[in-house]
């Protein structure tokens, strides 16, 4: 007669230690995951917003100390010389809104561009409004950069940037765990970067094409736009293959955990980076979602200007992604080949 099995060796045999460890993994990301969006997205406060002051000198002076003398520091004002210079900072993405105060009169006038993110723009609006009454003052808002009306609350660009970061990593992971457990050798590594190239560029022309001609939800240059989600996958793809060639299938959590749980609510696309709490905002433009998110609107809305910073962060996540895939394969190849070196005569 068959012994039954002891409960606790059923246990073992149901949930074994590497599914304990992965499920604790997965826990562990997942309450990460809502400490990171509810931290950055649960309370937004403009903070150190770049704004113009268009005045005479001696207005503009005294604007300027006192928007900068605000409780919490919610604005960094600047003075500038007339309208047309605050439009053109705005359009390069030096400031975000402007005032231009009327010394004949009492309504003013805010610049914004809600291209940028609109929900940047109303606070804007809803701030100023507030100081100007204080002043017995009225306020006109002037959208100078509007987000196209089939752009939703300005998130295409954030969305369509998700999208390739998305596929960036699953393409990768694929890669990896449709090969077992084999260890990437440095051959291997350079067909799936191969690999990986050819699939960001299809993912970024689709993307692209579903936005703008398909979908008319973003305007901007399609080649640009092509260009950018190209580089956008092969740079999380590239991250993913070296983080899994340095530590094996976890390197899938590592993406995840800096790409989706960190990247996404730091991105500036529910809340621009000016909303976002000092944490959020510092690593933002470091990570992809923040980079692509912010070289998408240049795109889309500012004539590329003030890209070349994200586009340049990108690149690294790309070049660093390929040299540690790279390495990481050859050093394992070498430590794997050196038993078998050591047992010849």
């Amino acid at each position: 007669m068959t012994q039954p099995t002891p409960f606790l060796a059923e246990v073992k045999e149901a949930v074994t230690p590497r599914a304990t460890l992965l499920v604790a993994g997965v826990l562990a990301l997942s309450l990460l995951f809502i400490t990171s969006y509810v931290g950055a997205l649960h309370d937004p406060k403009p903070k150190d917003v770049p704004v113009g002051v268009v005045a005479p000198p001696a207005v503009a002076a005294q604007a300027v100390d006192r928007l900068a003398g605000l409780p919490d520091s919610p604005l960094d004002p600047r003075a500038l010389p007339d309208a047309k210079t605050a439009r053109a900072q705005i359009l390069n993405r030096d400031i975000d809104g402007a005032l231009v105060i009327d010394p004949a009169g009492t309504r003013d006038t805010l610049l914004v561009a809600s291209g940028g993110g609109k929900v940047l723009a109303l606070t804007l609006q809803t701030l100023f409004a507030g100081l100007e009454r204080t002043q017995h003052r009225t306020l006109r808002t002037v959208d100078v950069i509007p987000a196209d009306p089939q752009d939703a609350n300005g998130l295409t660009s954030f969305y369509l940037v998700v999208g390739w970061c998305v596929g960036g990593y699953l393409c990768a992971s694929i890669m990896t765990i449709s090969s077992g457990a084999r260890r990437p050798t440095p051959r291997r590594t350079l067909i799936r970067l191969l690999a990986m190239a050819v699939a960001a560029a299809v993912a970024g022309l689709g993307g692209a094409l579903i936005v703008g001609p398909i979908l008319g939800a973003l305007p901007g240059s399609l080649p640009a736009l092509w260009g950018l989600g190209t580089l956008t996958v092969f740079a999380v793809g590239a991250a993913t293959l070296a983080f899994q060639s340095l530590i094996g299938l976890a390197g899938i959590g590592l993406a995840i955990l800096i790409v989706v749980i960190l990247g996404n609510p730091s991105a500036g696309g529910a809340l621009p980076p000016p909303l976002l709490p000092p944490f959020w905002k510092d690593i933002g433009p470091a990570l992809p979602p923040g980079a692509g998110t912010w070289a998408a609107r240049s795109i889309a809305y500012f004539r590329g200007n003030d890209s070349a910073g994200s586009l340049l962060v990108m690149s690294a996540w790309a070049v660093g992604g390929v040299a540690v895939a790279l390495l990481a394969a050859t050093l394992r190849g070498r430590d794997r080949d050196r038993p078998e070196s050591a047992a010849t005569p």
